[in-house]
This record gives C-alpha cells, sequence and structure tokens, in this order.
C-alpha cells in the first residue's frame, strides 16, 4: 500500500469572457500537492480537511491520518484556479493512498462540488479547453501555437466578492451578445481555428460589474486588442488578465502591462493538455454513465 503521494495540477483560466462558470483552459503553470499517510502535528489548512471529508465521505472507506504539503507556482486569489488545484491535489492523493476507488470523473465531480462551480475543476482535471454543464464535460485539445499572456496584479480578489457585485438580472439583449459570443468560443477552441476568437470575448454577465473592483480592466483588454491579440479578458473573478494571441506574445504582454499602470507580473505560456498527473504518470480520462467527456478526434 502507498504511504506517500504527489499530485500535479495545473493552472486554469475561466470564463473566457462569456462563458461564465462555463469555459476553462489549462495552463502551464502547475501546483504539487504531496499526501502522505501518517498522524500529523501539522495542523491543516480549511481547504484540506473540507476536502478530505468530502472524499471519505462518498467512497464510504475507513478514514486514515495523513498530512499535507504543497508547492505553488500558482498565485492565490488571482482567477487563475489555485483552490481548484489544491481540493484535486488532496482529493487525487487520497484517492491513490486508498486503493483508487474513485477515477478521474468522479474526483472532478467532486472538486467541482467543493468548488460551487466547475469552471477550473474541469480543465484542471482533464486538461485543454473544456466547456462544462454541471458534471457533463466536453473537452479539447489545444493547440501549441495559441499563447495565453497573464498580466497578475499585486492584487487579490475575493471569489465571493466578485460574485456579490453581479446583478440579479441583465437585459434580453446583453444575454444574446453574450451567448452569441460563447458559441462563437466554444467553435473556434473545436474548429482549431483560432482566429474566429477575435471579437468573441466581450460579455455582459460579469466584466463590466467587476471592473469596479479592477478599474484598469477595460485598459488592459484594449492595450492588447490594439497590440494584435484575438482578445482578451478577466481571468475567472481576477484580478489576473489574460489575452490570448497567435503571434508576438511579447510585445501583447508589454502594451498590457504599460496599460495596467500598477505593480504586476507577466507570465507568457500555452495550453496544458493533459490535466492532472499523479508522479511521472498520465491519467485515463475513464467513463462512467451520464458524464459526457468527450475529444476532439483530429487533434495532435
Amino acid at each position: 500500500m502507498r504511504q506517500q503521494v504527489t499530485v500535479r495540477i495545473p493552472a486554469s483560466t475561466s470564463n473566457l469572457g462569456p462563458g461564465f462558470d462555463c469555459l476553462g483552459v489549462a495552463l502551464r503553470i502547475y501546483n504539487s500537492v504531496t499526501v502522505i499517510r501518517g498522524n500529523s502535528r501539522q495542523r491543516q489548512e480549511k481547504i484540506v480537511t473540507e476536502a478530505a471529508d468530502l472524499f471519505f465521505t462518498r467512497t464510504k472507506r475507513p478514514r486514515f491520518a495523513f498530512s499535507c504539503s504543497a508547492k505553488e507556482k500558482v498565485p492565490r486569489c488571482r482567477g487563475l484556479g489555485s483552490s481548484a488545484t489544491i481540493r484535486l491535489g488532496v482529493l487525487h492523493g487520497l484517492n491513490e493512498l486508498a486503493g483508487r476507488p474513485l477515477d478521474r470523473p468522479s474526483i472532478f465531480e467532486l472538486c467541482a462540488d467543493l468548488e460551487g462551480h466547475p469552471d477550473n475543476a474541469a480543465p484542471a482535471s482533464f486538461g485543454g479547453f473544456t466547456v462544462a454543464r454541471d458534471e457533463n464535460v466536453q473537452r479539447f485539445k489545444v493547440g501549441a501555437s495559441l499563447k495565453f499572456m497573464l498580466l497578475i496584479p499585486d492584487l487579490e480578489i475575493s471569489t465571493p466578492a466578485a460574485r456579490k457585485i453581479l446583478p440579479t438580472k441583465i437585459t434580453r439583449a446583453d444575454a444574446v451578445e453574450s451567448a452569441g459570443n460563447a458559441c462563437a468560443i466554444v467553435a473556434a477552441f473545436a474548429s482549431r481555428n483560432y482566429e474566429n476568437l477575435r471579437g468573441a470575448l466581450a460579455d455582459q454577465l460579469h466584466q463590466p460589474f467587476r471592473k469596479k473592483l479592477i478599474p484598469f480592466l477595460p485598459h488592459v483588454i484594449a492595450a492588447a486588442e490594439k497590440t494584435g491579440a484575438l482578445g482578451a479578458f478577466l481571468s475567472g473573478s481576477g484580478s489576473t488578465i489574460c489575452a490570448m494571441t497567435l503571434r508576438n506574445p511579447g510585445k501583447v504582454a508589454a502594451a498590457m502591462q504599460r496599460a495596467a499602470k500598477t505593480r504586476s507580473q507577466i507570465i507568457i505560456t500555452t495550453a496544458d493538455n493533459h490535466g492532472v498527473q499523479i508522479g511521472n504518470r498520465q491519467l485515463a480520462i475513464g467513463n462512467q454513465p451520464n458524464f459526457g467527456l468527450r475529444f476532439e478526434t483530429n487533434a495532435s
């Protein structure tokens, strides 16, 4: 029986503008979570104990003591799925030490339950670009030609606070615009015709309201697009702003940073197409009833 396991989980950028709580992309930035069987005097964070409680409750496996540590490269409270990486790391780690009672889709479902929405849990679990409707996930590989520029301000944003400022109603015209753009984004990723992302990242669901918390958001988006990016958007609930481009990523990133006029760091990366990894082992996707996980068959 295994006594220790290390899980590597990618960051994710979610929403992509109008795909609120539905769309996400896994990124090549990683947290590593190590779970060790045995008693520990270390006091675990609430996010760890909640994941463990749910795992043992759902699997009905005997509880065992464990310790947990993380090497974090995904910044916290910046809209890059940091909480999903920790939850997935704990869940997969316990699953390995307990003899693998759950497959990857089942662990995704537990993480989505803990998160309250699936848009980070899905790409972090399966990699690539994902469309999540509750537990139903469609997943597509993302080409290395598509670059992601992340402007990460020195500003933490609480997800509950970012949700609290959203209105309960929007106009029909705004809903139609956002729905049309979200459909265009999915079609662009499914076909890998990324040029069709241009002009499709605008939304009326959350960004117009969240710019109260991140006042430089529209300036950074405009600067990215003016410099040739396909578009830019608030990553998750922020504060990170993500732009996508097929050319000149350094030039786009520099323009974003100038427009922000605030302390920030820039990361330029590509999509991760593997999702969670246990040590050096890539996980099989698996399948189960009512789990709509699908793949792009012609992706490399």
